[in-house]
């Protein structure tokens, strides 16, 4: 029954050869990438093991380049994406030989490459901004209020539901508790997975509600009730915040408060102003925040007085023990499983650790230039333009505000599921929107739409 897996990708391959890949993309896609747990997939004796949005993505790739690729434009950029994914492949295979590394190498392909080629070139090329950031919001609201059910029975319904399907898969994902309370995963496996897609997607409804993206002066589910008379955006921010907070993870939340900062910044109207505020928030509380927890972190597990505290040491003795076994394969690394464990320290939650003793200091070099080199071209670039109206609505803060979530919570635990496929298309929609050539409000009408039918005709008038 595992097969099901591949239903998205012909539900895909349907839309993309009769409707468009765009439409594919956003309509399929995202609800598949979203919506459908990534530890589920269709194994296939001798071939990659495809899960359902890697299904979807391959089916409307194959289609887009079948149509001649409308909307992508090659930049430099472009070359970090493919190096990274090649890096990361190249080093698996010299560790393990393609048998083993064949599915890390279609992962690299379908959940790295692909995504950000179709966002880069399917959203803002052709004019699908608004409805692309609002599928993810709807996507992930409609995530917030099924993991209701898991904070208030310590069950995941997505593994209740499609668990009998996929027998012997997922597994080792397993519900976690905090102050005695489940913390909520939802389809993305973990919660701090979980706390990464729902602090992504809350920035993103707070761009569309401030850029006045929902129209609904009040939501048509509470039309006829007296009380509460919330707005659709209301509603919609509510559900991502409420999303976020039930995960209870702390490294997400507070990549939430240091996104929150960066994203101040668009909603000043001097912006120098916000920059200096940001630079004390860096120098004035991060800098000395970091170097107090180093002090406090560094006492270890056996002289810690709390279990966070405990936790904070657990992390900072990974660093320690790995580094210099991380040092002796540099370049190419050890691959993803065969790296000599450190007796009662088998689980590194650094993912910038981890990557450079799985694949090296290339693929880390890579994935770094893709973090701080994007979020460094966005707010130059934001800088440069005058102030947007409505205040709130640039999407480079955002963008940028996105990219700090990743950069303070993949410190605190591993990138994987869809928060590697989000961090993609987040990144091929920025590249796309920095070579759009223009801030693209919402009523921009784009200027080539990406053909809704299979045939193409050219009419001709004698």
């Amino acid at each position: 029954m595992a097969i099901l897996a591949l239903i998205p990708g012909l539900l895909a391959a349907y839309f993309a050869f009769y409707r468009s890949p765009q439409f594919a993309f956003i309509h399929v896609y995202l609800p598949a990438l979203l919506l459908v747990p990534d530890y589920y997939r269709w194994v296939a004796p001798g071939l990659p093991d495809p899960t359902a949005n890697q299904a979807a993505a391959m089916a409307i790739f194959l289609i887009f380049l079948a149509r001649g690729s409308s909307g992508y434009r090659f930049s430099p950029f472009d070359l970090v994406i493919f190096g990274l994914a090649g890096v990361i492949s190249y080093s698996e295979y010299r560790a393990s030989g393609y048998s083993d590394a064949q599915n890390l190498m279609f992962t690299m392909l379908s959940s790295v490459v692909i995504p950000y080629v179709l966002a880069k070139s399917l959203v803002e090329p052709l004019g699908a901004r608004v409805e692309f950031a609002k599928k993810i919001v709807m996507c992930l609201f409609v995530v917030a209020i099924v993991c209701l059910y898991e904070a208030r029975f310590g069950v995941n319904p997505w593994q209740k539901l499609l668990g009998p399907f996929f027998s012997g898969q997922g597994l080792g994902w397993i519900i976690t508790f905090r102050w005695g309370l489940a913390r909520t995963a939802g389809p993305y496996g973990h919660a701090i997975l979980a706390g990464i897609m729902m602090v992504a997607g809350y920035r993103i409804q707070r761009w569309l509600e401030w850029s006045g993206a929902w129209t609904q002066p009040r939501h048509p589910w509470f039309k006829w009730l007296p009380w509460p008379r919330l707005t659709e955006a209301q509603v919609y921010t509510l559900g991502m915040l409420g999303g976020a907070l039930i995960t209870l993870v702390k490294g997400p939340w507070l990549a939430g408060i240091v996104a929150g900062v960066v994203v101040f910044i668009g909603r000043m109207r001097n912006r120098w102003i916000g920059v200096g505020i940001l630079l004390v928030f860096i120098f004035g509380i991060c800098l000395p925040g970091f170097l107090w927890f180093l002090q406090w972190a560094g006492v270890g597990r056996e002289g810690a007085l709390t279990e966070n505290q405990e936790t904070a040491a657990y992390r900072l003795e990974l660093v320690t023990n790995y580094m210099d076994i991380a040092k002796e394969e540099a370049v190419w690394g050890w691959g993803l499983i065969k790296w000599p464990k450190v007796p009662g320290q088998p689980s590194i939650d650094n993912y910038y650790l981890l990557l450079f003793l799985m694949h090296g200091v290339i693929a880390f070099t890579l994935f770094m230039t893709v973090l701080l080199g994007m979020s460094i071209r966005l707010m130059v670039h934001a800088m440069r333009r005058p102030n947007p109206q409505p205040l709130g609505s640039s999407l480079a803060f955002t963008l940028v505000g996105i990219y700090m979530v990743y950069i303070v919570s993949v410190a605190t635990v591993y990138m994987g599921n869809q928060t590697v496929a989000l961090l993609f298309l987040i990144t091929g929609w920025a590249e796309g929107y920095l070579h759009a050539g223009r801030e693209q409000t919402m009523g921009t009408t784009p200027a080539a739409r990406a053909p809704t039918s299979p045939y193409r005709f050219r009419r001709i008038l004698s």
